[in-house]
């Protein structure tokens, strides 16, 4: 699918009044009941809608604008646009002036909102897996009034004002007709009934929030940004409708020997100078242990050795894994003993004539590029 911003004609900065301009406009031109049997505007129209949603919505177009659509997995409605709550109301607003005499349906189920959580943990637990623990405060069903907003059925009566129906027409005369426009009934809310008592725990939302603790598998490979959704852990539906969903967002502690980028792991491996005028068997530490790789002689400082198939475990692609890149540090010590700064000293005699000689040599040609 296009981007959801040029989808709708709008820039990324736009408001919700600009959004839903451009909804309203468009949502008139494709809608499937002015363009009978044409296949291209029924995908047009849904195909805004389900930007309409998104972007209409300020929790799912923060998830959109910082993880696109991947973010938005398990969050989106059924693609109907008959399904979409405020967005259906939206399009009475817009057809009311079409003489539209649809209602929306207040025992019409519903689903419920998504949660969103933040998890932090270790960058090991990334490489391996493992199985945490989130805190999350829901809606569900009232224990006391059992989701039925009273404790005493006898106060529950028909709305005055909609007489059940949970919207009300106002109807006026322009220059295009007779124009009748749906509303949601002011006095029940869309519901269609007045409670005289309401529940004393849920004040007659029918709902209270309830504290869970959940368990949730991070598979290895995930990275700061990650985002697990966990279907039918989120707030409960109305109307018997389908709870949303658990968002869980990412993030991944730094570690002190390693860095990431993408699937590829970097670290520096400190070596002597011995070590790397000689060259020598060094041990470089991996996810699954130290492995052993000889450097040549006369290794200079800065050198990588990639190690493949030794890096991050990829995400869901079970058995693949990124590279490691060991970049080779000489570690020049602050502090010697005597007998290291006699051996350091006699070295430095003989190593120095060679590098009087290059010296001399770079020196003459400083001269000469002067001159």
């Amino acid at each position: 699918m296009r981007d959801y911003y040029e989808l709708l004609g709008v820039d990324r900065d736009a408001t919700l009044a600009e959004i839903k301009r451009a909804y309203r406009k468009q949502a008139k031109q494709y809608h499937p009941d002015l363009n009978p049997g044409d296949d291209e505007a029924e995908k047009k129209f849904k195909e805004l809608t389900a930007a309409y949603e998104v972007l209409s919505d300020e929790d799912k177009r923060n998830i959109y604008d910082r993880y696109g659509e991947e973010g938005l997995k398990g969050t989106m409605g059924s693609g109907s646009y008959t399904g979409y709550g405020d967005i259906f109301e939206d399009l009475f607003d817009i057809f009311g002036g079409f003489g539209s005499q649809r209602r929306r349906n207040p025992n019409a189920p519903v689903q419920g909102s998504d949660i969103q959580v933040g998890l932090r943990i270790s960058f090991k637990e990334a490489m391996q897996g493992v199985e945490k623990e989130v805190k999350v405060q829901r809606e569900e069903t009232c224990h006391t009034c059992h989701g039925k907003k009273t404790e005493n059925p006898d106060s529950v009566h028909t709305c005055p004002t909609c007489h059940g129906s949970g919207s009300v027409q106002t109807v006026q005369n322009s220059f295009m007709g007779r124009v009748v426009q749906n509303m949601t009934c002011p006095e029940c809310r869309g519901s269609g009934k007045i409670i005289d008592e309401p529940c004393s725990t849920c004040h007659g939302s029918g709902k209270e929030k309830v504290k869970k603790t959940i368990k949730v598998n991070i598979p290895k490979g995930v990275d700061t940004g990650s985002v697990i959704s966990l279907s039918g852990q989120g707030n409960e539906g109305i109307n018997n409708g389908p709870p949303g969903n658990l968002l869980i967002f990412i993030e991944v502690e730094q570690d002190k020997d390693f860095s990431r980028r993408g699937n590829d792991l970097y670290i520096e491996i400190p070596i002597s100078y011995s070590q790397a005028v000689l060259g020598d068997i060094i041990k470089i530490p991996t996810l699954n242990g130290l492995e052993e790789e000889r450097i040549p002689r006369g290794t200079d400082s800065g050198h990588v050795i990639t190690l493949k198939g030794k890096g991050a475990p990829v995400l869901q692609r079970e058995g693949r894994f990124g590279n490691l890149y060991a970049t080779l540090k000489i570690h020049v010590p602050k502090n010697v003993s005597n007998e290291e700064e006699k051996l350091l000293e006699e070295l430095l005699v003989i190593q120095g004539k060679d590098i009087e000689k290059s010296s001399k040599g770079l020196l003459d040609r400083i001269k000469d590029f002067f001159d």
